[in-house]
């Protein structure tokens, strides 16, 4: 594959699943010239825009995958993210050798901005948007793209070299790529995540290490100092190296002393940059997130005062440790991202006052053995729904939490918490789960949690 649209004239692709992603690639690829065939098992009631896609001149199956799908000269299959490998069309693909891509590695070969990518298993969107916050209050320009924002597909043609693209991807896109080369690439931690998917945590890292696969000397790796995963992995990265940690200093990159953020830079010179008191956001994980953050903008060139004053007005970004309101003197918090165990650990420890934790979710088999301890410490009472919630429910009690309600969804939840708490306490939504056993995504669990919320203080 070339940058070159002449390269995709007359090729046949198939583009699996009609998500945002492959969308936006099908577009793409048919302006380029290319022969698209767009395929999703969901009926036609459920893909509105797939008439919009045959107005263009693009072939749209819908409502299953067709065995004779590959049949012909198909050049590539561009599959969502999302679609794991063991569905019978992209096993095929592989069997046949067809070259399975998503649209990130379509998408940034004809990109001529430079690309600042993030990844990792919690905090990638918040570090992504703080990034973007800052390299604009730095006086740079900045657009923010991948999982949030718009896809890169939808940038062809619009981003400009002058300016750089920060841009949030998940290991289920990276898995994806072949020629993806970012000139700064972070990888903020890595817990076991998304296993369903990747199968093992052997396949889920080395997703994540495609990121650097195709730096040179002359790009930046941004890493995690205290995760030990992400330690071990400098020794094998050809790119010049950066380090945050919020547990010791760092020979270059942002660390914590004495209360303060640091900046070190490659010659030894340090930047004191603001007190860890001043971050606008709570939580020892936004201060991981916030050094993070400075030494990605500052290998992309961000001037000291963007940083700064990025630091001091970012207020975050939705369903991410996001205060949904005060009622009878208990704070509520909305914190629906939390997937997986560690993130939901991550929020408990954000607070010093006693929680109410409302979790659960979809069932992958995690058995949340890593949560006693800190629901022994912090946690008075806890509501569970979903499939997961007799599992967690289980871990409450083996923590001593003695105050432990089921609940069929998120709107009992709040009702259930709202009699557990007391003045002074924090309701916390952090679900450790996936959403999908009664939810289309985190972002209705999280919006559904809100309007509960606003209810109890519209009635108070």
């Amino acid at each position: 594959m070339s940058s070159s649209p002449v390269r995709w004239e007359g090729r046949s692709v198939v583009v699996l699943g009609m998500a945002k992603s492959g969308i936006a690639a099908a577009k793409l690829l048919h302006s380029l010239g290319a022969k698209v065939l767009v395929n999703d098992r969901k009926q036609r009631s459920d893909c509105p825009e797939a008439e919009e896609l045959e107005r263009m001149g693009i072939r749209v199956i819908l409502g299953g995958h067709p065995p004779n799908l590959l049949d012909g000269d198909v050049d590539l299959l561009v599959k969502n993210p999302g679609i794991p490998y063991r569905v019978p069309p992209v096993r095929e693909a592989i069997r046949r050798g067809i070259p399975v891509v998503t649209e990130v590695e379509i998408a940034a070969q004809m990109i001529p901005s430079p690309i600042a990518a993030i990844t990792g298993s919690n905090g990638k969107t918040t570090t992504t948007s703080l990034v973007g916050h800052m390299l604009s209050t730095g006086g740079l320009k900045a657009r923010v793209a991948g999982n949030i924002g718009r896809a890169l597909s939808e940038l062809v043609g619009e981003a400009k070299p002058e300016e750089w693209l920060v841009v949030e991807l998940s290991s289920f896109q990276l898995k994806g790529t072949e020629t993806f080369h970012p000139r700064v690439a972070a990888l903020l931690n890595i817990v076991p995540a998304h296993l369903d998917y990747h199968g093992t945590m052997e396949d889920y890292i080395a997703s994540k290490m495609r990121l650097f696969q195709n730096q040179t000397a002359a790009d930046e790796a941004i890493l995690n100092r205290d995760c030990p995963t992400v330690r071990e992995m400098a020794s094998r990265l050809e790119a010049r190296v950066r380090w945050f940690s919020r547990r010791s200093e760092v020979p270059c990159g942002a660390f914590v002393r004495e209360g303060w953020m640091v900046l070190r830079t490659s010659e030894g010179e340090e930047r004191t940059l603001l007190s860890v008191e001043e971050l606008s956001l709570p939580g020892v994980h936004n201060l991981e997130n916030a050094l993070a953050a400075v030494t990605i903008a500052s290998a992309c060139g961000c001037p000291e005062e963007g940083m700064i004053e990025g630091l001091r007005t970012f207020r975050g970004v939705p369903h991410r440790l996001e205060y949904a309101g005060t009622v009878e003197g208990v704070r509520y918090i909305n914190d629906s991202k939390a997937t997986n165990a560690q993130a939901a650990i991550r929020a408990l420890e954000s607070f010093s006052e006693p929680i109410v934790w409302i979790a659960g979710g979809l069932d992958r088999g995690d058995d949340f053995a890593e949560l006693v301890p800190h629901l022994a410490r912090r946690v008075k009472g806890v509501v569970a729904y979903g499939e997961a919630g007799p599992r967690l429910l289980k871990r409450a009690e083996e923590a001593g939490v003695s105050r432990r309600r089921a609940a069929k969804d998120v709107l009992e939840a709040v009702e259930l918490a709202r009699r557990m708490a007391d003045e002074g306490d924090v309701v916390l939504l952090s679900p450790a789960c996936a959403s999908w056993d009664l939810y289309t995504s985190f972002e209705e669990r999280g919006d559904i949690f809100k309007e509960a919320v606003h209810r109890l203080v519209k009635k108070a």
